[in-house]
């Protein structure tokens, strides 16, 4: 009987880590749907900078481009610190507040300060970009391989009902009160408020028997060129972080200037595009919702195929209707939002199961170097062309279109990881 009770308490454990890692999904959701994609990112471009030919478009993606650099060189080196030191959670924790740090200080940005600006979305993007690596390094531990694709889909969702709801409250904020700063303290507060019980429930740090952090530091940068041959020898990871690199490069892009497609091409209000991008998170979370047990059943892979010939279509798609075409707009972009999730979440799952045992930190540190480092590309390919002719974002989008077909192409060399069975975990 003994026995019994401590196996249940052992498993009701292992569900609240589970349930806190889904809710850490909705806490930072906010980040993104608030900031990155929409009402920040119009904010920065049109009344910070100004957009007349194309200026604001290429100070963006400078911005972005250089946040996601930063990150994507120090994830790999800080992932495999984490594993050998023990400190994970400490190091999403300190991103975190790097986030809100940054955030919290967004009210004191005025029209034309363009380089305090763009330092405070780099300080706050750094934060969001780093934290995520550690925060996606639990899922193997935590699920088995057999529900992680189910796990990781419900995160998204949850997320991207996180997201909606944070569109929703800059609706009201807006609408009633008109005050942006109140916009930036919301994004703050939701962030940090729902994110305190994955610091709660998560497994504690266990740094005994392994190096301290220092010893961590200093190996991690003398052994650079070791992990990347430690990565680079495991064959299926090398191949879909390759793939990886090219398609979620076109998907980042497309996350970060869609808002200023839909307000500087076709038109969108900003009241217009919280509204939009609130009906999109919903088709996210729809998508994500739907595709999470098919990708334990069918694989990531297949998802992610099926998932990227829908984003192609899309991609085409922009380029064809008429400027003057909100509804058409509309339109592509929630077919866009129901593969949004599931890309993103079966990418997880699939790393996932690709990742060797206790390596976790590290190999989701080069997952987020290959994400990241891709999404320097995008934006600053897209704000180039729409700065070179003129403000013509439909090239734009042509541009980065072919990233898709590049990573689909890839992704079929990428044998999946047979499920482990794992009865020890939830």
């Amino acid at each position: 009987m003994a026995s019994q009770h401590q196996e249940n308490q052992a498993l009701e454990k292992k569900k609240i880590e589970v349930r806190s890692w889904i809710l850490f999904d909705f806490a930072n959701s906010v980040y993104p749907a608030v900031i990155s994609s929409v009402v920040f990112q119009v904010f920065f471009i049109n009344t910070v900078v100004g957009n007349e030919s194309g200026e604001g478009d290429w100070w963006w993606g400078r911005a972005v481009a250089l946040s996601v650099l930063i990150t994507a060189l120090t994830s790999p080196i800080l992932g495999a610190i984490a594993d050998r030191s023990g400190v994970r959670k400490k190091f999403m924790g300190f991103y975190v507040a790097l986030c809100l740090i940054g955030v919290t200080l967004f009210p004191t940005i005025e029209p034309g300060m363009v380089s305090w600006a763009f330092s405070l979305f780099v300080l706050a993007n750094v934060g969001f970009e780093g934290c995520l690596p550690f925060y996606n390094a639990y899922l193997s531990e935590l699920v088995p391989s057999e529900r992680q694709g189910w796990v990781s889909g419900q995160g998204f969702a949850l997320g991207y009902l996180g997201s909606a709801l944070g569109l929703g409250f800059a609706l009201v904020i807006l609408s009633f009160i008109g005050n942006l700063d109140l916009v930036w303290l919301m994004v703050a507060a939701f962030f940090l408020i729902f994110s305190i019980p994955s610091f709660l429930f998560l497994p504690a740090d266990d740094s005994r028997g392994k190096e301290s952090i220092m010893q961590g530091v200093k190996w991690g940068v003398r052994n650079v060129r070791t992990l990347w041959n430690e990565v680079m020898a495991e064959k299926e990871i090398r191949n879909f972080l390759i793939a990886y690199f090219f398609y979620i490069d076109g998907v980042l892009t497309a996350i970060y200037m869609a808002s200023t497609l839909a307000a500087t091409t076709f038109g969108y209000s900003q009241n217009e595009l919280i509204y939009l991008f609130l009906l999109i998170q919903i088709a996210a979370l729809a998508g994500a919702f739907l595709l999470a047990k098919p990708t334990d059943r069918f694989g990531p892979k297949k998802i992610l195929n099926g998932v990227l010939i829908l984003w192609i279509s899309v991609a085409l798609g922009i380029y064809f209707i008429p400027d003057t075409s909100k509804l058409g707009f509309a339109f592509l972009g929630l077919i866009a939002g129901l593969g949004l999730g599931s890309v993103q979440s079966a990418s997880r799952t699939l790393m996932a199961r690709l990742t060797p045992r206790d390596r976790e930190g590290e190999m989701f540190g080069f997952y987020a170097l290959c994400g990241k480092s891709s999404s320097v590309v995008g934006p600053l390919v897209f704000g180039y062309v729409a700065f070179a002719t003129g403000g013509n974002q439909k090239l734009s989008v042509m541009s980065i279109s072919i990233l898709f077909v590049i990573g689909l192409v890839l992704l079929q060399k990428v044998n999946e990881a047979p499920v482990r069975q794992n009865p020890d975990l939830f």
